[in-house]
């Protein structure tokens, strides 16, 4: 386990994390990691349609492969995130996606484009992220102050936002252009500028204490979700969101169905709607802080879980169908959206930095690896009990029954001392 490190020094003022260097270099390199990323997601998806000719079963299998590592290794890593040097990992995974990224291209040139390379790419990037995110948000409060964690994630939140909304709007752009090969080599230069970036930050990350005779990797992990479970402030902080994750599970799989089958909705209309939920994700991003300083920690996460509710039970009780005018699908499926990326952009940064400004640094990995991974589990099977829900109750229905998830993940905080926990209290 590490020893405590002393984190940068907090003089009670906020000042604006950007002026931070370290922050600086981290939020630039995440920031356009996002954007190529969305944008490569784009050209992923043309690959596999129309080059590789993929099955729906085969496309399944390639998307399934980008979180399988988080169901057999997320706990294991995030666990090694305790006794790695963080930065160097974010520097070495950075280094590798850009490296994974520069083969595609060279793939058609050999004649090795098929189902089974992109396979190997999938699992591999899916390896690497999760190593990736497994050492970031323990790194975030080693290179900002305490007082200014909520500013830090909201910022990454606003970038992350943008980079979803703008994204796949300017791959559709960069496709058509240039093409999908120069995409992954556009991508695989930026991934090497990220690794450049990060590996300028300067940071002091303790090294970890020996472990005691007869530990191992198993005794890390257990110890972390002990911590994590035990919490009188992060268990009803990671059971709320797991809950919330199973709505998402199938919000996630029923409402494009919903809107583009069910409601006719045309693309355009769709990529509209869901572009205003982008702007309701930064807008909430943008007053998280001032959100959670003024009601506290748990109180803003509670408005969002809550909010979170409005816009499911909204699309499950209005009457919309494929004869509704389409000014009016248009403007209640984008007011559902704003509502669902406002909550989520509120919740996101004080939910995060609550969590790492409560855990000391030595736990920090396994904390988070113990709720994430928890947290994708949930999600893998509620997203194939979601497919279930929809075939027997109908798509609005399970939006309805997703609001009612929603509800509980945010009846776990009502009932909780989390309720009344705010920002910058001690570890408990």
């Amino acid at each position: 386990m590490r020893e405590p490190t002393p984190r940068p020094p907090d003089s009670g003022r906020r000042p604006e994390v950007l002026r931070i260097p370290a922050f600086r270099l981290f939020w630039t390199a995440t920031t356009i990691r996002g954007f190529g990323s969305a944008i490569a997601n784009v050209a992923f998806q043309v690959l596999i349609v129309t080059v590789v000719a993929a099955t729906p079963a085969q496309i399944g299998i390639l998307n399934a492969l980008g979180v399988a590592p988080y169901l057999f290794l997320g706990f294991i890593i995030g666990a090694l995130m305790d006794r790695w040097n963080r930065q160097r990992t974010l520097v070495l995974t950075s280094i590798g996606r850009a490296v994974v990224f520069a083969l595609i291209p060279v793939l058609p040139l050999l004649g090795h484009l098929d189902f089974w390379s992109l396979a190997a790419i999938m699992l591999t990037l899916g390896v690497l992220t999760l190593f990736a995110q497994s050492a970031e948000q323990p790194f975030v409060p080693q290179i900002v102050p305490r007082s200014s964690l909520v500013s830090a994630n909201a910022r990454l939140g606003q970038s992350e936002t943008v980079a979803g909304t703008a994204g796949p709007a300017a791959g559709g752009a960069l496709l058509t252009l240039v093409g999908a090969p120069l995409i992954f080599v556009f991508e695989a230069v930026i991934h090497a500028v990220s690794a450049v970036l990060q590996s300028r930050i300067r940071v002091t990350e303790s090294a970890p204490a020996p472990r005691r005779a007869g530990r191992h990797i198993g005794h890390d992990i257990v110890e972390g979700m002990r911590f994590t479970y035990r919490h009188k402030t992060l268990r009803p902080l990671a059971l709320s969101v797991h809950v919330w994750f199973l709505g998402n599970s199938i919000v996630a799989t029923v409402f494009a169905v919903f809107a583009l089958r069910e409601l006719g909705m045309p693309a355009w209309a769709y990529g509209i709607a869901v572009a205003v939920g982008g702007v309701g994700g930064f807008l909430g991003a943008i007053i998280a802080p001032a959100v959670g300083e003024r009601i506290g920690a748990g109180r803003a996460i509670l408005v969002g879980r809550s909010l979170t509710v409005v816009p499911w039970l909204l699309l499950a009780v209005v009457p919309l169908s494929s004869a509704t005018t389409m000014t009016v699908l248009l403007v209640i499926v984008s007011i559902a959206q704003f509502l669902f990326g406002l909550a989520m952009g509120v919740e996101d940064a004080n939910d995060i930095s609550y969590r790492q400004a409560i855990a000391p640094d030595a736990i920090q990995g396994r904390m988070n690896a113990t709720i994430r991974t928890t947290n994708r589990i949930v999600f893998f099977f509620g997203a194939l009990g979601a497919g279930v829900l929809a075939t027997w109750l109908g798509y609005a229905a399970s939006l309805g029954v997703a609001a009612a998830v929603f509800a509980v993940a945010a009846l776990v905080i009502v009932f909780s001392p989390l309720r009344n926990a705010r920002h910058g209290e001690a570890g408990v």
